[in-house]
């Protein structure tokens, strides 16, 4: 788990140049991985501040140890969709958390994770990078260093990281594609609940129809920005729920979850700078829905 970086011509005044515009390392990391002694240069421990010359190889090993015991070791099954030396991508099911809390202390997806790590000998804290609600299924990426999560969060705030989710929504649609542009904010009083407030965070989702029912519709979403129950709430701020949203919506016979699945991620590889594009099908509640 190692970056390596070639000085093939005098553009950088220094080291320090190198890891922030080359790499995009963050100060904090990199001053983590200096006092680890984690950066090389030619084989030796370096000074960030000293200068290279053509020919010079720079190395940051990022395979050091973290202490990741606040997370309890759970085994469960896993639906991998995706994984190398620096990721993982799972496709979550609904009715399991991201993290663990007083309610999901050891049973949730981050402990599930743990445990993996745990049998392929990577000893790395567990960072998911994009998050879904409870009830929400579908893909979440865990970066497997600290450095790979901060290269997808920055991709996420410059808009290169693309979601896509697939959802049933209450009616039929008047406009078949369209765009919800209506910023959001915590409910005053609630610390789940959010509320659509012109004093918001901006939110941009946009939406096409994929299929009609009788009185439902199936629903593609690509986010343009991810706020908290973003889809859920501009779905219902269009008079068109979430089947089985009981937040934002009712429940439904049809589900007993609100019926929002993650079903494709697009992001640039850290490492390879290659695109990659993973999908995760349709869960089978949601799938029966389709089929009736």
């Amino acid at each position: 788990m190692k970056l390596e970086y070639l000085v093939k011509r005098n553009d950088y005044k220094n080291i320090n140049e190198i890891l922030s515009l080359e790499f995009k390392i963050s100060t904090r990391l990199k001053n983590k991985l200096i006092k680890k002694n984690m950066i090389f240069l030619n084989g030796n421990v370096c000074d960030t501040r000293n200068s290279v010359n053509i020919g010079d190889k720079l190395v940051v090993d990022l395979s050091y140890s973290e202490d990741n015991s606040n997370i309890v070791p759970k085994d469960m099954p896993l639906d991998i969709v995706y994984e190398d030396d620096w990721l993982l991508v799972v496709n979550k099911p609904s009715g399991i958390a991201i993290h663990p809390s007083i309610l999901h202390f050891d049973n949730s997806l981050s402990n599930g994770i743990r445990y993996y790590f745990d049998k392929i000998g990577l000893k790395k804290k567990i960072r998911p990078v994009n998050r879904l609600d409870i009830d929400t299924s579908g893909l979440v990426i865990f970066a497997k260093c600290e450095y790979i999560q901060e290269c997808l969060s920055l991709q996420m705030q410059e808009g290169i990281f693309k979601k896509e989710y697939l959802c049933l929504c209450h009616g039929l649609f008047d406009k078949k594609i369209g765009t919800i542009n209506l910023p959001i904010a915590r409910k005053k009083g609630s610390i789940i609940e959010r509320c659509i407030d012109k004093n918001g965070k901006k939110a941009i989702t946009h939406y096409k129809v994929i299929k009609e029912f009788k009185d439902y519709s199936l629903v593609l979403c690509k986010l343009e920005t991810g706020r908290t129950h973003q889809i859920r709430l501009h779905m219902a701020s269009v008079c068109h729920p979430i089947l089985g949203d009981t937040l934002y919506g009712t429940s439904s016979l049809l589900i007993s979850r609100q019926a929002l699945h993650s079903y494709k991620i697009k992001f640039i590889h850290p490492i390879t700078k290659k695109e990659l594009e993973l999908i995760a099908n349709l869960p089978e509640d949601i799938k029966r829905c389709v089929k009736l």
